[in-house]
């Protein structure tokens, strides 16, 4: 007779080791819930190494409370350059140069920047060292979840390395193709825009002085965003959206080729821009689950919903589930992962996510646009907008998420 299989039991277990997933592990661990974290993929952790992560995230300042709460604010701070200024540029004329532009200034609502700007592969480095600090997390990359039951007394998890994990609570952060979010049954409604984005870091002679500058011509956004000097050098994030063949186009330019491109479609207004890094290529879509949360599991970032990068609003919507989550489990942590804690979490986060994702769909349908009179709609509608001061506020209020 074969032996039964040894079967682990944990209060959560997260599927996913994205920098969601590894936000996640260390909040629920430094919040003291036994906590099983996996990913596939072991995290690249360095920005030379193949499949470094060149994206960077700006983590808005709604995000650094559960940051700080997390233990991992005081290791990301030394590496953060701060957005103290939203700039929009509309570019859209008969040539690519600025004839529109307006400044978005966090010192109107506050004394903190908008957030803080950071490379995806720090932060991976950063919470990987974190969540071995955190005795109740056990963080196995390179295995993946390969089975999910669940009943309503708990999750049982089937682990690539043929273990079993018994959890209260499933946390799906494995992505836009979720294994966990198709185990349970979820159905997700997926948008296509034939839109890819560039991304990629870039130093350049003007000093960016924490302003992150968004130029809007056709294809998509032309996003520059601040990062700390490079060996002394002024340097900035790049996401350049563009119809897809487009940006496979740019993708395979020789550097020179490409820095010219570049120096076009930024209008200028760093210098010319030296490419520091490889161009990582990633296709724009938006989608949505239409629920976050089935029996003993939550959906987060991913997982639940993505969008495209404009207004910093990806990973800040992931971990604002991740924080209304928490804040649930923490007040009720004997009914961890029952049926009406998961509603409230999907009644809380879907409307509000919802909402977001059709205001970032219009802005990014905006931004394409290619026949000259609406581009100069686009540069109208902009000017409008911002030369009402209370509609400015409101609107840099919504993009930080805060009511």
């Amino acid at each position: 007779m074969s032996q039964p299989c040894h079967i682990q039991h944990t209060d959560i277990l997260i599927s996913g080791g994205g920098v969601a997933g590894l936000t996640a592990a260390a909040a629920f661990g430094a919040a003291g819930f036994t906590t099983i974290c996996v990913d596939p993929a072991p995290p690249v952790t360095s920005e030379g190494d193949d499949g470094a992560d060149m994206r960077t995230t700006a983590l808005l300042h709604p995000s650094r409370k559960l940051l700080e709460a997390a233990g991992l604010w005081a290791r990301l701070t030394p590496y953060a350059a701060p957005l103290q200024i939203m700039r929009i540029i509309d570019a859209g004329g008969e040539k690519s140069e600025a004839r529109l532009s307006r400044d978005f200034d966090a010192a109107d609502l506050s004394d903190e920047p908008f957030g803080w700007n950071f490379p995806n592969w720090l932060l991976r480095r950063e919470m990987v060292s974190r969540l071995a600090e955190i005795p109740q997390v056990d963080f196995r990359p390179g295995v993946a979840t390969t089975g999910l039951v669940t009943r309503e007394s708990g999750a049982e998890v089937t682990l690539s390395d043929g273990s079993h994990v018994r959890a209260r609570l499933v946390v799906a952060a494995d992505g836009r193709n979720s294994f966990i979010r198709e185990a349970a049954g979820i159905p997700v409604k997926t948008t296509h825009y034939g839109q890819k984005a560039l991304a990629f870091a870039v130093t350049h002679p003007i000093p960016h002085g924490n302003v992150s500058t968004e130029i809007h011509r056709s294809g998509g956004p032309f996003t520059l965003v601040p990062l700390p000097d490079r060996n002394g050098v002024p340097s900035s994030a790049i996401v350049w959206m563009e119809r897809g063949a487009e940006a496979e186009r740019l993708a395979a330019l020789p550097v020179a080729e490409f820095e010219a491109a570049m120096l076009e479609r930024s209008t200028g207004i760093l210098g010319p821009l030296t490419l520091e890094t490889r161009r990582s290529v990633w296709p724009m879509l938006t989608q949505i689950a239409r629920r976050f949360s089935a029996q003993r599991v939550a959906l987060i970032a991913e997982a639940a919903h993505v969008i495209p990068p404009i207004g910093a609003q990806g990973l800040n919507m992931s971990l604002a589930d991740l924080s209304y989550l928490l804040e649930l489990c923490d007040r009720d942590p004997a009914h961890l992962g029952e049926p009406a804690m998961l509603d409230a979490y999907h009644r809380r986060r879907w409307p509000e996510v919802k909402a977001r994702e059709i205001g970032i769909d219009f802005l990014n349908r905006a931004s394409m646009v290619q026949a000259r009179p609406l581009r100069d709609l686009r540069a109208g509608v902009l000017g409008a907008l911002y030369s009402l001061g209370p509609v400015r506020k409101s609107l840099m209020r919504a993009g930080l998420g805060v009511k």
